[in-house]
């Protein structure tokens, strides 16, 4: 059973996980509420088993917060997640991962040490083995793998960001691209999680949504869901409906069937910043989802300009103080309804 000291991890994991402690050797596996069975895995990593499921129905969910360290109200969810988990008011139906992503930029309350983590999976790591973040990038892959190499049924990872500037649509999300039709059933749990807008990439990427859809199979998302605030200062009754959409995923039931599906933005094109020259022509606290009409020129950099060449394109997560080299915006355009016919 669990005992005392183990007890406090589970009713505060965030706090826990804050203070750089680690359970005993002997103390990193136990039951909790409704016969859960808990293991403590790494620093910010916990995973559930329900008691006496059929191993071969149960879906396994990957819950993750915190790869950016000063997005604090996704990390507070799934900290009262696993209290509740463990006293066992919140029911669990499937195998469940939580993971705290950048821990040590969550304990200096920064986005990240040396490098952003969200682009350093899918061994992208490698090429900085000297960042901070390189190891727990390699760390957060194997981690995934081991726990969806032991999955019977369906795969789920639900990363949980919250973003820098405003938005249009307050809460959104980012599917990843692999190739594979788009899931009518992630679609629908979006909709229970009155996510407003759904971004489609076009293009592989090194995120960790991006990872485990591409090498675990996994039906993955990336969730905005308004916008940093250090730890405390959160509202988040802002938050509860992507958080009781998860809840619901984990112990199994069924969402509202008679709301709107997300509208839906494709990926038609990036802006990459090349040089300490480069400008982004537009306000500087220009909001997500923003559109601009055709031939509106967007950035500059030396002799390249981006000109907007669709009747509207709509910026997200324009950002010109990035390192050269990396995303400095996305351009999207609205593809609602292809996109819904196309669901399977």
């Amino acid at each position: 059973m669990t005992s005392s000291a183990d007890t406090s991890m589970l009713d505060d994991f965030l706090a826990f996980t804050l203070s750089g402690r680690q359970p005993a050797g002997d103390a990193r596996e136990g039951v909790c509420g409704n016969g859960v069975r808990w293991t403590w895995v790494d620093d910010g990593v916990l995973q559930f088993e329900p008691a006496g499921s059929a191993r071969d129905e149960v879906r396994s969910v990957l819950a993750s917060a915190g790869i950016h360290g000063d997005e604090t109200a996704p990390i507070e969810l799934l900290s009262f997640l696993v209290r509740d988990i463990a006293d066992g008011s919140a029911a669990l139906a499937c195998r469940l991962l939580v993971i705290l992503g950048n821990v040590q930029a969550m304990r200096e309350s920064c986005r990240y040490i040396d490098d952003d983590l969200n682009r350093l999976f899918s061994g992208r790591h490698a090429q900085l083995p000297r960042s901070h973040e390189a190891p727990r990038a390699a760390a957060l892959e194997r981690i995934a793998v081991r726990f969806f190499a032991d999955a019977p049924g369906a795969r789920w990872h639900v990363d949980m960001h919250t973003a820098i500037r405003a938005s249009v649509f307050e809460q959104f999300a980012l599917l990843p691209h692999t190739g594979a039709p788009l899931s009518r059933a992630m679609f629908e749990w979006l909709r229970d999680a009155r996510i407003a807008a759904v971004l489609l990439h076009t293009t592989k990427g090194n995120t960790y949504s991006h990872f485990t859809a591409e090498a675990c199979g996994a039906a993955a998302c990336t969730l905005e869901l308004g916008k940093v605030r250090p730890f405390g200062e959160n509202d988040l009754l802002r938050f509860a409906y992507a958080d009781s959409a998860l809840r619901l995923l984990l112990a199994g039931g069924q969402g509202d069937v008679s709301l709107a599906l997300p509208r839906v933005f494709t990926v038609i094109d990036q802006i990459t910043k090349q040089s300490d020259s480069f400008e982004l022509l537009f306000a500087s606290d220009v909001a997500n989802f923003t559109a601009f009409g055709r031939d509106t020129v967007l950035a500059r950099d030396g002799e390249y300009r981006y000109v907007v060449r669709h009747d509207e394109e709509r910026i997200v997560f324009p950002n010109a103080t990035v390192k050269p080299g990396l995303r400095a915006g996305l351009l999207v355009v609205e593809t609602t309804d292809e996109t819904h016919r196309g669901l399977m």
